[in-house]
Parts: structure tokens; sequence; C-alpha cells
């Protein structure tokens, strides 16, 4: 698949912007601040329907402006499909599909693929469990619509339950309830488990490989799965842990805490690998996504690559950009050297100042 063309609208610092994009490699130059980022979200906004930097909806809108529009058409095999996003600062965002309104934004999922990578993913390995829980959920949504149906109602019967606990204290009656809701954690948080167990299985066959690569065969990285708790305990932990949960008021068990541990040759390298080893796995962590992706949804997905080359030294540059060929990718950096230097095919170059984009000849 692949994007051909986006319109923006009062989205960030673009009062308007037209851009006709290439199959290939796209490149967007410039100085930092100047805008080249908030393309990248609003692509990725029309494929998940939200931020990839964790904005709010009314942060991505210009500040002279009430709403914003982001238009898109992603071309498949077989059809093309246009995305209409319509956000909105004092009410909930508007999306259409080929012209016909979607009643939830979950719908969006699988209809664009997109891998994005940043430099803050080089931190992934470092940074706490929500961040890898983050990045199984993002990729997962995007693959799986039964996975997005059980991860929507499990984090809504978990704020429920956690709302009944805060209550118990005046409400000590309600306590039953507690039962209802358990029934529901467990339905739904024992598919997310079976669920995060087949995918983490299916990449860790491709990272230990991505990896390999990259270290010339001399370090071996694996990728396990950290459940915090087993399908079929999950209803005793529940009920063993409830006592706690009531003296805390949250629900301290369930997938909602899960983890996933990378080592490299049996070391956690989340605890005591170097910088250079959490940086290069994190790097195959994302190879390893891109080539999952295509494997499932026998189709390319979309790369997103936002300044992340400045990070990582020349063998990794190398290993990454030789891993995209065939995949449409929009790159943003502040300035096209390096692509220069690794001889890199680079189909489309805009440069990007203060809002402004313009096609490089």
């Amino acid at each position: 698949m692949n994007l051909t063309s986006i319109q923006l609208n009062h989205f960030r610092n673009y009062k308007e912007l037209s851009l006709e994009l290439d199959k290939g490699i796209n490149i967007f130059y410039g100085d930092n601040a100047q805008g080249k980022t908030n393309i990248l979200e609003a692509i990725y906004v029309c494929g998940t329907g939200k931020s990839h930097r964790g904005s709010k909806d009314k942060e991505l809108i210009a500040f002279d402006s009430t709403e914003a529009h982001i238009k898109a058409y992603i071309e498949k095999k077989y059809a093309t499909d246009r995305v209409d996003i319509h956000l909105k600062t004092n009410k909930s965002k508007g999306i259409a599909v080929n012209g016909i309104p979607i009643r939830r934004t979950s719908e969006l999922f699988g209809l664009m693929n997109v891998v994005v990578f940043s430099p803050e993913d080089l931190q992934l390995i470092k940074n706490g469990p929500s961040e890898r829980r983050k990045f199984i959920d993002l990729e997962l949504c995007q693959l799986d619509k039964l996975y997005v149906h059980h991860l929507i109602h499990y984090n809504k019967v978990l704020a429920q339950r956690n709302q009944l606990l805060k209550e118990l204290i005046n409400k000590s009656d309600y306590e039953d309830i507690l039962d209802i809701y358990d029934l529901q954690l467990i339905q739904y948080g024992c598919k997310i488990v079976q669920l995060r167990k087949n995918f983490l299985e299916q990449l860790n066959e491709i990272v230990q490989r991505k990896h390999s690569i990259i270290s010339g065969g001399k370090e071996r990285l694996q990728v396990i799965y950290e459940p915090n708790v087993e399908e079929d305990l999950f209803a005793a932990q529940l009920q063993k842990s409830r006592e706690r949960d009531k003296k805390q008021k949250i629900t301290l068990v369930g997938p909602h805490r899960d983890d996933i541990m990378l080592t490299i040759n049996s070391i956690d390298i989340r605890k005591y690998g170097s910088q250079g080893q959490q940086r290069t796995a994190a790097l195959s962590l994302k190879m390893a996504e891109i080539e999952l992706v295509t494997n499932v949804i026998k189709d390319s997905p979309i790369l997103l690559l936002d300044d992340v080359l400045s990070e990582l030294d020349f063998n990794r540059q190398n290993q990454l950009l030789n891993c995209i060929d065939g995949i449409q990718t929009i790159i943003t950096c502040t300035g096209v050297d390096d692509f220069i230097h690794h001889r890199f095919h680079m189909d489309k170059i805009f440069h990007v100042e203060q809002g402004t984009v313009s096609k490089q000849n």
C-alpha cells in the first residue's frame, strides 16, 4: 500500500498544504521546529486516529483556528481509499472513509498500516513497561480487529473497576459488583494475553535474525513475554489481590501490567545492557516489526522515519536503509548529506521551512 496524497488545513503550523507523494522514498528536510514531524503526525492520525506523540486532538489544531482537516488517499492492490479527519477544539473528531462517516476511531485500524520510528523509540528498552506495552498494542491494533475489541472492552471495565474501588469506602455494599467486573476482566484479559503471546512469538523469530545481522552474529537477542497473569490463574490472582486492590484503590493484577524482557546472550538488557546494546535492540525490534506487518497483511506498511538517522551510527543507518527497499517511506531529517553518503536513492525531496513545503528538483 502507499499514500498517494495528503491535504492539511489548519493542522499544527500548516494553514493549507497539499502533497503528492512518491510510492518510494520521500525526504522532508529542514531545520528543527519547522513542521517536518507535523506531516508524519498527520499521516499517523489517518492510520490510527491519534497522534504518535500522544498529543490531544485540540493540540493538533492551529492556534488561530477552532478546527482542522486532514484528507488522505491510500492506494492498495485492488482499491483506493479516502480518509477524512475533522478535528474540533470542543467536540469529538469526525472521521469518514470514502465519504461514509464511521462511529468509532478503532474502525480506522488496518485501513492504512503505518510503522513509525522516532528517536524516542531508541529508548524503548530502557524506558518503563508502559512504553513496551504501547509498542505491542499499537501494532496489534493495526493487525487484528479482535485485539482492538478485547483491548477497548478490557480498558473500559478496568476503569469502571478502579472507580468502584475508590468509592467502596463510602459504599461497602457495592462490593458484589466487583465480582461482575472481575468476570469481564478475565474474559477480555485472557484474550489479550493469548494474542500478545502469539504476536511476540512471531516477532521473536524475526528479531533474532535481524539482530544477528546487525551484530555480525556476535549477539543473540531474545524477546520474552512477561505476562502479569497467566490465563488459567487470572481469576485466582484477582481474588487474592482484592484486599490489596481495595486498600490501594486500583487494580493491581492483569495484562495492563504486562512487560516484555529483552535479553542479549541471556542478559536482561533493560537493566544491564549498555546504551549501544539498548539502541541496537530497539532498531532490531523496529526492523522486525516492519517485516512482520508485511508478512501478516501481505502488503507493505507505510514507514515513517522521524529524524531517526541522526541518532544512529553509519553501520546502523545502513542496516535500516537496506531494510526499507520496496516500502513507501517518509523520512524527516535536517539535511540530505547522510543519504548521499550512503548512495541512497531518494525519489522525492521536499524542503520544509516555517510551515511551507517546497519540492526540490
